[in-house]
């Protein structure tokens, strides 16, 4: 039996502003007809085998926007702009950063400051800062929010920015603003997407998991030549519980032939859930007793 994938949604034409990466998913795992091949006398000729169109279960990109937007917004309000002096390529974090909710070791260990865990997820330094992650989470966002769904990836999103964080607080002194930590986790969630479902995609899982493993080591690679100005901590935080989490949460796409006709079904880990919330558990935990260093 030969199937083909739709992956376009419910309401959606097939079109409409898919990603690149599900266009060729659906152009190069998608059957194509075979030409039946000329009758022969005397010979039987071979039975044609059914086709048939699959739907992948495929959520609309919501909330990735909601970030997005906040993002944006928190930056370019003029008087948090106009307060904190923001530069357009500028460093270091000065005092009204600070105030305003920059990851500070001593603010979170000392005064038990430990919204600056979420709010530094949201605070930039300067238009070059700002436009890099906007656009990486405008790039990698929307599929990932496509492929696992808009719960599992909020959960992707803050406990993966909250991983980096805590890879920071633990080994970094300096302070630390920007969402750097949580889109390192999508990434990382997006490539063990690939991998798991290497067996249904093929070919196209694996070049996505190379091209995906190249930007990881490329921006790596940049964090690490930046003369300590990248807080290498949190991508590296961000990147690992992401990725984590991507296998605990993994929508495992298989085709159920049990039913007619067949359909594409999510085969998640039955305790994925349940593991998520003992890795955040552990992560608040790590907040409380480790003692971080203070410049």
């Amino acid at each position: 039996m030969k199937y083909e994938i739709n992956m376009s949604e419910p309401d959606q034409k097939p079109d409409d502003d898919l990603q690149p990466v599900l266009r060729r998913f659906d152009e190069e795992f998608g059957q194509k007809p075979e030409r039946e091949p000329e009758p022969v006398y005397g010979e039987a000729r071979p039975i044609p085998q059914q086709s048939h169109q699959l739907r992948l279960p495929l959520s609309r990109p919501r909330a990735v926007w909601v970030l997005l937007a906040l993002n944006i917004a928190i930056f370019v309000i003029p008087t948090v702009l106009q307060l904190a002096g923001v530069k357009l390529f500028g460093y270091p974090i000065n005092d009204v950063i600070l105030s305003l909710g920059a990851k500070d070791n001593q603010g979170i260990k000392v005064n038990g400051e430990y919204y600056r865990f979420l709010t530094s997820m949201f605070l930039h330094l300067g238009l070059l800062h700002i436009g890099v992650n906007a656009y990486s989470l405008y790039a990698i966002g929307p599929e990932t929010e496509r492929l696992y769904g808009t719960g599992r990836f909020l959960a992707i999103y803050f406990i993966a920015g909250l991983a980096g964080g805590v890879a920071s607080f633990a080994l970094s002194p300096a302070p630390g603003v920007g969402a750097s930590g949580a889109i390192f986790g999508l990434v990382g969630a997006l490539a063990v997407f690939f991998y798991t479902s290497r067996s249904l995609l093929g070919d196209i899982a694996r070049r996505q998991l190379g091209s995906l493993i190249t930007v990881i080591m490329i921006n790596l690679f940049i964090g690490f030549s930046a003369g300590g100005v990248i807080d290498n901590f949190a991508h590296l935080g961000g990147l690992a519980g992401g990725a984590l989490l991507g296998w605990l949460l993994a929508p495992r796409f298989a085709v159920d032939e049990r039913i007619y006709p067949p359909q594409v079904v999510r085969n998640p880990l039955p305790w994925g859930w349940a593991a998520t919330i003992g890795f955040l558990a552990l992560l608040v935990l790590m907040v409380i007793v480790i003692n971080p260093p203070i410049q």
